[in-house]
């Protein structure tokens, strides 16, 4: 890999590279996930490998949805990370790395990506890194401009001291057009709190009549034996004759 004024070597490994698999060299040791870009070696690393990068410049790669973002904090350091939409996760906006698959549906009003054609939020008008570089190259035919001096780049104590896995638990996003992740958790987190709710009221009910029940059993439900006694001594009663 060769690398040119123009495009980076550690951007294409970006870009190109399969982070969170498992790193070969600590197969044996738990938490080997390749999930930190070294921008001086241009190559995944683990946070095993750390020590062997301590005065390099670091980048922390993370999973939002199953795929691989970066935090815009630290994109910024490196590169012009304007106008990609971005997302919330454990109270950090992030951005995605590459261009998900989608189907692309009829342009009508609104946002929507310059390269791939998907529904965002205003203002936004890119949904990813990739999709922002390769307009960028098209129009300028180049990245001048878009990539930023960056001498100095460390990892958070977070990206230091815990791997990064696939998620399933969206906090928040700043989606309009892309919507439709977001809407499925919500409607699952309604029915779960729908279904609470019934389970409660169910419990409820089943004490309440639990209670009824037993009071009713521990009623003495026999007539008095006076009253039969009365009923048996006592002539029976004829109506009059007229």
């Amino acid at each position: 890999m060769m690398e040119t004024k123009e495009f980076p070597a550690w951007l294409e490994v970006l870009l190109k590279e399969k982070f969170f698999n498992a790193c070969l060299e600590h197969e044996a040791v738990k938490k080997n996930e390749k999930n930190i870009l070294c921008i001086d070696c241009c190559l995944s690393i683990c946070p095993h490998c750390l020590p062997s990068h301590n005065s390099h410049r670091l980048l922390q790669i993370r999973r939002y949805v199953y795929n691989d973002v970066l935090r815009v904090e630290d994109g910024s350091k490196l590169m012009d990370c304007s106008l990609i939409q971005p997302y919330i996760t454990n109270s950090s906006k992030v951005v995605f790395i590459n261009e998900r698959p989608h189907s692309r549906q009829f342009r009508g009003s609104g946002n929507f990506c310059y390269t791939c054609d998907r529904s965002l939020q205003s203002p936004y008008v890119f949904c990813s890194l990739s999709c922002k570089i390769s307009d960028v190259i098209m129009r300028q035919r180049g990245l001048s401009g878009f990539l930023h001096v960056c001498n100095y780049l460390q990892l958070t104590d977070e990206g230091a001291t815990t791997s990064t896995t696939p998620s399933s638990t969206l906090e928040a996003t700043d989606s309009g057009g892309d919507g439709g992740v977001d809407m499925f958790w919500c409607q699952a987190l309604a029915c779960t709190a729908s279904t609470e709710v019934v389970r409660k009221k169910r419990s409820s009910l089943t004490a309440t009549c639990g209670r009824v029940t037993t009071a009713v059993a521990s009623t003495n439900t026999e007539a008095p034996v006076n009253f039969f006694n009365r009923r048996k001594n006592t002539p029976p009663q004829r109506a009059p004759l007229y």
